[in-house]
């Protein structure tokens, strides 16, 4: 193992593993992504990092090895595509995009990582997906390595003011693959919305502005959403609460998912956070007491990013790249975990 612990971060999107990772005492040094927007972003927070912004299927890990990891790899984060594995996903393992989770074990056969580390959706180990997880697991194997079982976790238990649900598993290189660290925030001493929307201006008007914060501003709304967002109750109240002539077709048919139009409660976690988390169409994305979606800046909060972590791109390319985000709160928890796995491995030998 070399003298600090290093990383290469796949799937990296914007940064949000990376500068967990960074918090957990990892120096990266090379990250792989295919978004040019997501990687504009990474470029401007992790600028010493090498950054391919590729088809991970073009990079050639032994270029990677001969660049940046000559003395070797102490930690691999895979974070492939998560949507093949969503529940919302009705064709499955038959998304193409499965198959990127096993690029990892091209870049594992080259660089030998001690540790490997995969997040994403609590459907990777459901079992449709159950053909992919056998073919990592066999091929990890055939290579030395020790793939734990799927570890279901929640983001609010880690420091996140956020139910995020997702799916851990870990590979050790010739040993036993760690647990997840105990959780820092279980019930009961969880960060609520409330803990991390304070300090931030009150936009009382759609289209309002923060001159000094240029991720907090109000989205302008339609006159039907304001007008439904007016019959929510503040403080956690959801669509039902609209009257008959607000509600759309599909919503009283139960078409429609039942969180839309939704607002978000003071004193509990916010929803899981998508790419559509500043649309109070796509879920519980209204404030909980102002007649609006939710900020940029208040949904990078709820992922933990600090304020001095710079977005680019147009706002529906930044509410993307949120989204898909690593709570960084989380991805430090996970790097915690790994590093204490390698140090033991180190105080073993």
């Amino acid at each position: 193992m070399s003298v600090f612990m290093t990383a290469l971060d796949l799937f990296c999107g914007c940064g949000g593993m990376t500068a967990g990772l960074k918090n957990a005492g990892f120096r990266v040094l090379a990250a792989v992504d295919n978004d040019p927007a997501a990687c504009a972003t990474y470029s401007v927070n992790h600028s010493e990092v090498g950054l391919y912004c590729s088809d991970i299927r073009d990079i050639d890990p032994e270029n990677l090895k001969a660049k940046f990891f000559p003395q070797g790899l102490d930690l691999m984060a895979v974070c492939a595509p998560c949507q093949p594995f969503s529940s919302q996903n009705r064709r499955k393992v038959r998304d193409p995009r499965s198959q990127l989770i096993l690029q990892a074990v091209r870049f594992a056969e080259t660089l030998l990582p001690s540790v490997i580390v995969f997040e994403n959706v609590p459907g990777l180990a459901h079992k449709n997906s159950s053909p992919i997880l056998s073919k990592l697991k066999n091929s990890l194997e055939a290579l030395g390595y020790h793939l734990g079982e799927p570890q279901l976790v929640d983001a609010a238990d880690y420091e996140v003011p956020q139910r995020r649900k997702r799916c851990v598993l870990f590979a050790s290189l010739g040993k036993k693959s760690p647990l997840m660290r105990t959780p820092k925030t279980p019930e009961g001493k969880r960060l609520h919305v409330r803990d991390v929307f304070r300090g931030l201006s009150r936009l009382s008007q759609p289209g309002a502005k923060d001159s000094k914060d240029i991720l907090h501003f109000a989205r302008e709304h339609r006159e039907i959403a304001l007008q439904r967002l007016a019959h929510i109750p503040k403080d956690g109240g959801g669509r039902e609460a609209l009257p008959p002539k607000l509600c759309l077709a599909c919503h009283k048919k139960g078409e429609s998912f039942p969180d839309v139009y939704g607002r978000m409660k003071w004193d509990d976690v916010a929803p899981t956070l998508t790419t559509g988390c500043t649309d109070i169409t796509k879920g519980r994305f209204a404030h909980p007491d102002e007649d609006r979606a939710v900020t940029l800046r208040e949904v990078a909060r709820l992922q933990t990013f600090p304020d001095n972590f710079t977005f680019t791109g147009n706002s529906s390319e930044i509410a993307r790249q949120i989204g898909n985000a690593v709570p960084v709160k989380l991805a430090e928890a996970l790097g915690e975990t790994a590093r204490e796995s390698i140090f033991n491995s180190e105080m073993d030998v």
